[in-house]
Parts: structure tokens; sequence; C-alpha cells
């Protein structure tokens, strides 16, 4: 980088630079720096994808620029509110939808599903929508079945996204094949394809996009996910078929179901419908991590552990102020996605995600949350949701509970089993013995009777035979 000058000007005048000076020559410097190297790396893209390339690029240098400006935490927690009353509704007091405008209803929604992560974390190779869930079904598999199911009930057409990384997009389309005698429409898209930035120097880690070796590369967050939709195309085709909002979760969370209350409660609205619906739900002693809502200069807003000051992160963690968390299934309105985008008023937070690559280097990718966005829209309200609708399988410990006889499959969808005297879930903790797929298998000669379980922690060399039943002994 370029020296500083020793002088500078203002309205005429020769001053001393300031640590000010210093700051923006840097960042100024920074930002030129990278966006040179971002054109050496458009360049070795094919020719026919380069101009889709800069559009993404676009995004990733507001990104790094806003890296660069901001500084200190992005909250101030003395500002934070405890939500008011209404902005927040209850589940139950949600009125159902009469039978014969459910199919009106599902004609205006679209389905989406965050496809981006690999099965790395469980020892699985490709998406991890691929693993096979229950009853040899795969989470893809589930997915399809449920919208179809709607489809040939109500004589709809919902469709079925799935918006894929680089990292899942090339097997994915391989699976989606099979799929086609379904009554399922299956669309996807790609998220951005964004350069990892070496710590030190502030430049980016990838050489080029013909590149074998991917680590230079990482998917920026589902936060993305309003950007690659709305350049993708899909969401002006979806808008002038008539599509009014979006459903989207996790593909991986079981209990994201289309909800049909939820979606009458958006499009039977006799006031003007909320733009952003967050589905939150009771916070437990296990989910004391996960971001919650509240209210922040006059809007509600997404608080994530990461934005919490050291001296609060107790305070943040207490299910007695904080009471309910996201659960990560949102409802968007088209129009409202296409507004903020075309007006720029679309805001989330940085998550500054630091990583080591194999040979030692100190990375950092710049991410963004999907629900964070719930500040720039109109009308946005949280919605309570009974627990069942937060059924992630992130873990081994949590395939474990899903393959068992407490829950079966009907239409793609989960349903727990009506001898569990309690709707709650067993908390279960494997140990590390278990953390791949291929391992927890071979541990289980057959999957445990969990009816009457509570609680389970597995630590060490443990195996388990045929027809084993887990019970607490204080249940």
């Amino acid at each position: 980088m370029s020296e500083l000058t020793t002088t500078a000007f203002v309205k005429g005048h020769r001053r001393t630079p300031s640590y000010q000076d210093f700051k923006e020559r840097t960042r100024h410097d920074c930002q030129k720096a990278m966006n040179r190297e971002l054109e050496k790396l458009v360049l070795t893209a094919p020719s026919s994808v380069q101009e889709n390339v800069r559009k993404e690029f676009e995004d990733f240098k507001e990104l790094f620029d806003r890296y660069l400006r901001e500084t200190g935490p992005s909250i101030d927690w003395d500002k934070i509110k405890l939500l008011p009353d209404d902005a927040v509704k209850m589940y139950g007091e949600l009125p159902g939808p009469n039978e014969n405008d459910v199919k009106s209803l599902l004609d205006q929604l679209v389905v989406m599903k965050l496809n981006g992560g690999l099965g790395t974390g469980m020892g699985c190779q490709g998406p991890k929508s691929v693993i096979t869930v229950k009853n040899e079904l795969t989470f893809l598999d589930m997915n399809v079945q449920q919208i179809e199911y709607l489809n040939n009930k109500y004589g709809t057409d919902v469709p079925l996204v799935l918006m894929n990384s680089f990292n899942t997009d090339a097997d994915t389309q391989k699976v989606v094949n099979k799929y086609g005698n379904v009554n399922v429409s299956i669309f996807t898209f790609n998220q951005s394809r964004f350069p990892r930035i070496n710590r030190e120097s502030l430049l980016p880690m990838a050489i080029g996009f013909g590149d074998e070796n991917t680590e230079g590369w990482y998917p920026p967050g589902h936060g993305d996910i309003y950007k690659s939709f709305y350049n993708s195309g899909l969401l002006e085709i979806f808008i002038k078929a008539g599509k009014k909002y979006v459903f989207v979760s996790n593909i991986d969370n079981m209990g994201a179901t289309v909800d049909l209350n939820i979606l009458s409660f958006l499009l039977n609205n006799k006031v003007k419908a909320p733009e952003f619906v967050m589905e939150v739900t009771d916070k437990t002693r296990a989910d004391i991590k996960g971001g919650t809502l509240v209210e922040y200069e006059g809007k509600l807003r997404l608080l994530e552990i990461a934005q919490v000051p050291k001296e609060h992160v107790d305070e943040f963690k207490s299910i007695r102020k904080f009471k309910i968390f996201n659960t990560n299934n949102l409802w968007a309105s088209l129009d409202g996605i296409k507004r903020t985008i075309e007006e720029k008023t679309l805001h989330m937070e940085i998550i500054v995600n630091p990583k080591t690559l194999d040979n030692g280097i100190n990375v950092i990718q710049l991410e963004t949350a999907v629900g964070a966005a719930i500040k720039s829209f109109e009308g946005a309200v949280g919605i309570n949701v009974p627990r069942r609708r937060f059924l992630p399988v992130k873990t081994t410990s949590d395939l474990l509970v899903i393959m068992s006889n407490l829950y079966s499959i009907k239409t793609g969808s989960l349903e727990m089993n009506p001898k569990r005297s309690f709707p709650s879930v067993p908390l279960c903790k494997l140990g590390s013995q278990f953390t791949k797929v291929k391992e927890f298998l071979r541990r289980f000669a057959s999957i445990p009777d969990i009816l009457e379980l509570d609680h389970l922690t597995v630590s060490g060399d443990v195996t388990f035979g045929k027809n084993v039943s887990l019970k607490t002994s204080n249940y």
C-alpha cells in the first residue's frame, strides 16, 4: 500500500493528517487492491458466465467495503428493548383457512429450501440433502413428497426451489432428475461464490474459477438468498405467475412443512399483510445460543450471540429474559424482496467467520444470515410456533431421534408416535465415536425404542444390540 502523504488540505488550508485520514487512505488502498484482484478472477471464468460473476462480485465488494468501514459491535446493548406484545403472534390464535380457500392460497406460494450444505460434518460425501434419514428416504425425498401431496390433494402447483451452492449444485442436479415423473415443479439456483480473504493481506485466496482446489472459495451464508434469487430471474418469473410469498427453511429441518394457518394469516389478513414472518419457538436450555427477536430502534431485529458484547452473553442466554429463538423458518413477500433489492434498502449485519485452511493460512469469510433481513421489510412479525416445527438434523444425535420409533412418516412429513405421553423430544448426546453416519449405524444393531426416554448421554466405545429399549428412570 502507498504511504500516507505528510499533509492534507481542508478548505484550502494545510493541516497535519489525522489517524482518520490514515484509516481512510488505507481503506481506499485495500479496496483498489481487492478490485484489481477480483477483475483478474472474473477473467478466469468462462466467458458465458463472466457477466453473472461480475454481478456477484459487486455484492462481495459491498460486503468488503462495509467490513473495512464498520468497527465495534453492530448493536448498542442499551438500545435493545424487549418485544412489544403485538410483535409476536401466538400460533394457536391464528384462524385456520376455509377448506374452499386452500387451493387459492397454495397457488400463491413458493417453497424454498436452503440446500448449500455438505454432509461432511456427519462423514458423508456430497449434499447433506441426500443423506438417508428414515425409511430409506433422504431429506430431499421427504421434501418432494410433502409438496407432491399438497399438489395432488388440492390440485395446485406449489413449486419447490432449491438454493444450491457451488459445492452442492452438480450432485443435486443429478438427483433432481429422478423426480421427473413427480407432480412437483423443481427449480434450482446457486447462491454466490465469493473468494475467501487472506487475513494478513486482505486479498482474495482464490486463484481462479478453473482451479480444482475449492479452498479459495466459499458460499457466503444463507443471507445471500435474496440477491441470488433476484439475480437468477426466478423471483420475477414467480411474481408474474401470481405467486405472493416464499416459505424459506433449512432442508434438514424435518419440522419445516407448509403451514396453512400461517399462509392464511398472510394472505387473508384484513389489514396490510406483513412482508416478513419469522417463526420462533420457546427457548429451552438446549437453545441458549439461538438467535432471538428484539426491538431495536423501533424495528424488529434478529439478535445473534455473535453480536452480543462479552459482558452480556449470560444475559443473552437467559431463558427468562429472552424467551424465544429463531427457527429459521421464514415467510417473505416476493414483492417485498424485489422492492428492498431495487431500492437498495436490504441490510443484514456482516458475520465475520474466521477459518484456518489446510495449509495453515488464516482467512476470513464475510457472511450474512437470512433472518437478519427482517428489519428491512414492512410490518414484519414473529409467530411463536409449536416445537414440532423445529426438528433439525445437524448431528447423528438428532438422526437417532428421527430414525427411532418416536416418529413415523406420512406423506413426507414426520408424525410423533401417539404412544409418547408428552410432545417433547428426548435430549440425546452421542459421543465422538458416533459422529460419522457410518460409525453411528455400525454401533446400532437396530435403532432403540426411545418412547419413554427423556434424555440420553453416551460416551466411550459403546455399541447397542437388537431390540434395545432406552428409558429414563425418573420418567
